[in-house]
């Protein structure tokens, strides 16, 4: 076909997210841009039509837009999966859950067969032990496994980790270790449990290069496919590591380019693994720069701040009345002060910042500084962003709404974590709370919707359906006066996501101008049951004119 072509796609049905035209019969594209919506008939007479028909019997929808999500999705898996739920890997792979520590053991036991070289240490991730209450998982149940070999075993929040004794022997950690988050049991001898990164750094250098924060080209490109997998056609790197030296960002530009299946928003981690560096000014003056460089398909130039730590993991920092069993507060990831100094510096040199705030106390400083920072240095439309916002309140999202910020919403914790949070971390009134989309809309506040993957699976589809039915894994509906709207969630997870990307004029929705970026689905979300939006097939995507076709094999019966 002539590049100058317009090629007229028809579907059985196109949902554009535009509320002006919501339902079209054909989209129209030229190059990388959408050229027309409308009916096939109108769209003929462009100059230069052409009809293609691949997409006749498939829903179209705006390509989906993840706001918080990790490159290192495509790296973990140079690890051996140990999480509850199953998973499947970019690949298709497909890796049933361990229900039982016991299963968590002999897994890692097969995975250690494996090696061959007895010095090479054992990586694992995905464990979570609220999923097992009562029963622990410490140095005793890896040596049972190796006494010798290193291994390590990183949560699925990524806020903890656990290791071995040879581990502990290694790296000096002993009862005298007196790092903030090195657990210890009752006697003061440390369990090999690390909570939260100024502990996990202690052992850092052992999971160099394969971790969720760590990436490389081949990690980018698996990345990349999950995208194609689950129609997701902005992805989002939340949290870089590597934007400071040349070497990362040649990375992030040898991978991400204009055949690169997704757009790739880069954040800088400006803070909350350990202190933020001393050079915040010119690290600013930096990412100004690298944002001037930005591509269609690779953004830079934003910024991560990490305030506290997981809810299930007990880190994140709740305001009274607590933990439903009264457990200490969580960990800051970083001090009040800390936190003022990095925001102000980025705020003021006009970059977007996004902050993780799981619980209420860390939105409650979120606000505080975000309201002192715009006194300070006001700036209109700078839709900073509190991301995760599991316990935010309903006057605090107020606020949020007269400060001009977003909210990044955990949807997908009400699955994944909704019954221990309703009987374990939260208790049931607050956890019928959490995640509370519903408050947030009706406060006027622009969300999005996000699966923080890998923590939960990259899948917007499955984010729409937690956010929409508020179930948990055993079907109880946790709060089921923040479910929102089908509509309302499709919209959370394009133009939302996009909003506070400042991207929505670009992508999130099918208009003309806007990139053609497309979701290509094998039903549509708005008339399946609610439970079954999570299960429609992925065929793929199109971004920028482009076709990708997804790895995930259709269900037998589709």
């Amino acid at each position: 076909m002539n590049p100058e072509d317009t090629i007229v796609y028809p579907a059985r049905r196109i949902r554009t997210g535009d509320p002006s035209f919501p339902v079209a019969e054909a989209v129209a594209v030229r190059g990388d841009r959408i050229r027309a919506v409308g009916i096939v008939e109108e769209l003929l007479t462009y100059p230069g039509a052409v009809l293609d028909e691949r997409y006749g019997d498939a829903v179209i929808l705006p390509g989906f837009v993840e706001a918080h999500t990790h490159a290192g999705t495509g790296n973990v898996w140079k690890q051996t999966y140990v999480g509850f739920l199953d998973r499947t890997e970019p690949s298709g792979r497909h890796w049933p859950g361990c229900t039982s520590i016991d299963e968590v053991v002999e897994r890692l036991r097969v995975a250690e067969a494996e090696l061959d070289d007895p010095q090479q240490p054992l990586l694992a991730w995905g464990f979570d032990p609220i999923y097992f209450p009562g029963e622990a998982f410490t140095a005793a149940d890896l040596d049972a496994v190796s006494p010798h070999r290193p291994i390590h075993v990183i949560h699925t929040s990524v806020h903890a980790c656990v290791v071995n004794s040879a581990v502990m022997s290694r790296y000096g950690i002993s009862a005298d270790t007196m790092v903030p988050g090195v657990v210890k049991d009752s006697s003061g001898a440390p369990t090999g449990e690390l909570r939260e990164f100024t502990a996990m750094a202690l052992v850092s250098d052992l999971t160099e290069g394969t971790g969720p924060l760590s990436i490389d080209a081949a990690a980018l490109r698996a990345f990349g496919q999950e995208g194609v997998n689950t129609g997701t056609t902005t992805l989002t790197d939340l949290g870089s590591l590597t934007l400071m030296d040349d070497a990362g960002v040649d990375l992030y530009r040898s991978v991400v380019d204009e055949t690169f299946p997704a757009r790739l928003n880069v954040f800088h981690f400006g803070a909350g693994v350990g202190a933020p560096r001393p050079s915040l000014s010119d690290d600013a003056a930096r990412l100004v720069d690298l944002a001037g460089q930005s591509s269609a398909h690779l953004r830079l130039g934003n910024v991560k701040l990490m305030l506290d730590g997981s809810i299930q993991g007990f880190t994140a920092r709740l305001e009274a009345p607590g933990y439903f069993g009264d457990e200490p507060n969580g960990l800051w990831n970083v001090t009040p002060e800390e936190f003022y100094a990095a925001f102000s510096v980025f705020h003021r040199a006009g970059l977007l910042i996004h902050v993780h705030c799981n619980g209420d106390q860390a939105t409650e400083l979120f606000l505080q500084t975000l309201q002192r920072v715009l006194t300070e240095a006001p700036r209109p439309d700078h839709r900073h962003t509190c991301t995760h916002s599991q316990l935010t309140t309903a006057a605090q999202y107020r606020r949020l709404a007269a400060l001009g910020a977003c909210a990044n919403i955990f949807a997908n914790h009400i699955f994944a974590w909704g019954d221990q949070h309703m009987d374990i971390t939260l208790g049931p009134d607050r956890a019928r709370r959490m995640d509370a989309a519903a408050t947030a809309l009706r406060e006027g506040v622009p969300i999005s919707l996000h699966s923080d993957s890998p923590v939960t699976p990259l899948g917007p589809l499955r984010t729409i359906t937690h956010a929409v039915t508020r179930k948990s894994q055993t079907g109880r509906v946790v709060g089921d006066g923040e479910a929102i709207s089908v509509d309302e969630a499709v919209r959370a997870m394009t133009l939302g996501a996009a909003h506070m990307l400042h991207m929505d004029h670009e992508v999130g929705s099918l208009e003309a101008g806007k990139y053609a970026d497309f979701a290509i689905l094998a039903d549509d979300p708005y008339e399946v049951d609610p439970d079954r939006i999570g299960d429609i097939h992925v065929r793929g995507t199109v971004v920028g004119g482009r076709h990708f076709d997804s790895r995930i094999a259709a269900p037998a019966d589709s």
